[in-house]
């Protein structure tokens, strides 16, 4: 990587989180429908997430599986754009230098697991209103009375009634969320790309470009699904806390989760594995891919590990 890259990085990052929601929006939408209404007590269940998605278009139509995609752009813009940036220029300093040979996973942990613990405190305000957009819909158990007529009036409702800290619920689970996930997404992803570039050392310069965004289709696929396989019972934890209506409800993810397995197993702590692996795999191949193509256009230079 060039160490002039400097703002470059960060560009390159907002560019991959564009693609994050274009690509991933209506997949994340019937994951957390499913994780409000498949983990309560009362209320509307669905059988798998294609029954989901069925209903919201039957109800909503397509809208309806791009509610909350405002906050969502937002929210993922600026995650992006700081999480590839940070993590970028953070491994850049531990390593001492560009990418050469192995991965060095005593740089890239660190690194990526210090992005996520800083985007984390962007992207809670901006899930939180995400969150509460998504539950809402024709199969939504809040009241009509309580529900939110866009992104902004969702905030500012929320800030009046619960405080400035409302806007913050869940902060310490998506941190923990964001660190480990993303320490397990780099580290796939550089393992998954230094070993298939190892393959097609020596191909021919014309070959080289489709070679390339192959390589960033899977290592970031890939990376997507062992990343979210991790960190789906922290994320179900997380949709309870930022939806459940009650103040007084616990915060701590460990508790929620104690509680959705004494009332649904470790299904109900995986709740929206199906809807979500088949979002990672598409959504951070495209994150990855573009990332890629927006730092080579921008003339940051990766050496190919």
């Amino acid at each position: 990587m060039d160490g002039n890259s400097g703002y470059k990085e960060y560009v390159a990052g907002l560019m991959a989180g564009i693609a994050i929601v274009i690509t991933g929006h209506p997949f994340d939408t019937v994951k957390v429908k499913l994780q409000k209404h498949n983990t309560e007590a009362c209320g509307i269940k669905y059988k798998n997430g294609l029954h989901c998605a069925a209903r919201i278009l039957k109800t909503e139509g397509v809208k309806g599986l791009y509610r909350g995609a405002t906050s969502s752009f937002i929210g993922m813009a600026f995650e992006s754009s700081l999480v590839f940036g940070i993590y970028s220029q953070t491994k850049l300093l531990l390593q001492g230098g560009p990418d050469g040979g192995m991965p060095q996973p005593q740089a890239i942990i660190p690194s990526a697991a210090f992005g996520g613990a800083i985007i984390s405190f962007i992207l809670c305000p901006s899930e939180l209103v995400k969150c509460r957009m998504q539950v809402q819909g024709a199969d939504s158990v809040v009241p009509s009375s309580s529900r939110y007529g866009g992104p902004l009036e969702c905030a500012l409702k929320t800030v009046k009634c619960e405080g400035i800290t409302g806007i913050f619920r869940g902060g310490f689970t998506t941190l923990l969320r964001e660190s480990f996930g993303n320490a397990v997404f780099f580290s796939t992803y550089e393992y998954v790309r230094y070993h298939l570039h190892l393959q097609h050392k020596g191909a021919s310069s014309e070959s080289s470009q489709l070679i390339d965004i192959g390589v960033g289709i899977m290592s970031g696929g890939l990376g997507g699904i062992a990343c979210w396989s991790a960190v789906l019972p922290l994320d179900v934890a997380k949709t309870i806390i930022q939806t459940t209506p009650e103040k007084d409800h616990t915060r701590n993810p460990f508790r929620v989760l104690k509680s959705i397995y004494a009332r649904s197993g470790l299904r109900g702590c995986y709740m929206g594995l199906g809807p979500t692996i088949v979002r990672a795999f598409p959504a951070n191949a495209a994150a990855i891919v573009t990332w890629e193509l927006s730092a080579k256009l921008l003339g940051i230079k990766r050496d190919l590990n």
